[in-house]
């Protein structure tokens, strides 16, 4: 089974807020779906956190590198287009194309042997997992509204970040802090995202061990992206001294720039993002080095509906990881899958069963979000 051509897909007119200084608007395009199509005609799904335009130019840079390449070997191919990238942009939109690209090669690999894709990364550890909902910081009433809102579709763990958090005072800080854990109840978890990979994030290390000392009075799980993401020296010592665990690594790219925050134990959870890290081939890599290294992996998720399923094919196959990301109130989640997301009495989400990624994209809706007829035409 060989490959026959690559497309790409920017998905607009829904985008989610993303917390930043420069706010995103509906019509900007930052999650580009991918489709790897075979001579045979079968076709694997993938998913980029890029804007598309970088993603086209991106698969052009690559086509010499796939074209006619086995489909049912996405580590042997992946890693031949990451060796091949060291001069033309390795770690950026090139290599967050690539992510897109391994994640439908294994898509395919499923499909061809009738497995989903934890299986053949060796195996199920659990069949289901819980998903967090993963929602904007607001001011403290706004955003107990929605968590209770958000609580009643039946999650029961929720990451609250960005908004004003850090970026006023430690008063407002504590007080969404104190809202959101009224709101959701004292049986739920409660995770909190500083957003350190915002443009000029203010928060020293200072700010982040008083913080992380005031989300231990609240139970939070853990405390994410505290600091820059480039600031390895503070993130040790704030790992070494924060009363609650501190993670972070979403917006580092391939296994080599993990290392340093795994041996330096910088982290007690790594995050990496399959839709920029480098695909599964290269977040499995990751999340097995970070069990050598006695540090959680659990995957960085505010993306897609194909990345969603990537993260639980993940979930399944790496022993230690017991949440996966769901970015509440999205359509390029919630809407582009046949049949949709749905969680169990216990607010946990069924790890696909069926083979690859085990989910098909809605035509009508993909044509909806991308204006694209081809993506999915062989």
């Amino acid at each position: 089974m060989k490959i026959r051509d690559i497309k790409c897909a920017g998905l607009r007119g829904a985008t989610p807020e993303g917390g930043w200084s420069n706010e995103l608007k509906a019509d900007d395009c930052v999650h580009t779906l991918i489709a790897v199509h075979t001579e045979e005609g079968s076709i694997g799904l993938g998913s980029v956190f890029t804007n598309d335009a970088l993603v086209k130019a991106s698969i052009e840079v690559l086509r010499p590198l796939f074209a006619g390449e086995s489909a049912l070997e996405p580590e042997r191919v992946t890693e031949k287009l990451h060796q091949n990238m060291f001069w033309l942009g390795r770690g950026g939109s090139i290599t967050h194309t690539i992510s897109g690209i391994d994640i439908a090669l294994w898509d395919l690999f499923g499909q061809a042997t009738g497995q989903p894709i934890s299986r053949l990364l060796g195996g199920r550890y659990r069949e289901r997992v819980r998903p967090y909902a993963s929602l904007l910081m607001e001011e403290p009433v706004a955003l107990a509204e929605k968590l209770s809102a958000v609580k009643a579709q039946g999650f029961r763990a929720f990451k609250i970040g960005w908004g004003p958090f850090g970026r006023r005072n430690a008063k407002t800080d504590e007080a969404i802090v104190a809202a959101a854990r009224q709101a959701i109840g004292p049986e739920c978890q409660l995770m909190v995202d500083a957003g350190g990979s915002d443009a000029h994030w203010p928060g020293q290390y200072k700010w982040a061990l008083n913080t992380a000392k005031m989300l231990a009075n609240y139970d939070v799980t853990w405390f994410e992206e505290a600091l820059t993401p480039d600031s390895l020296d503070d993130f040790i010592k704030l790992r070494e001294h924060s009363p609650v665990p501190i993670s972070g690594g979403e917006v580092l790219t391939r296994r080599q720039a993990f290392m340093p925050w795994l041996e330096k134990r910088a982290f007690d959870i790594i995050q990496p993002d399959v839709t920029k890290v480098g695909g599964i081939s290269e977040e499995r890599r990751i999340a097995w080095m970070a069990e050598d290294y006695g540090v959680k992996f659990i995957p960085h998720g505010w993306n897609t509906a194909v990345g969603l399923a990537a993260d639980l094919q993940l979930a399944a196959a790496i022993s230690q990881t017991d949440y996966v990301e769901y970015l509440t109130g999205s359509p390029f989640i919630d809407d582009i899958t046949v049949g949709g997301w749905k969680l169990d009495a216990d607010g946990m989400l069924s790890i696909p069963q069926k083979p690859g990624l085990g989910i098909q994209l809605d035509p009508d809706q993909v044509v909806k979000y991308s204006g694209c007829r081809d993506l999915l035409r062989s």
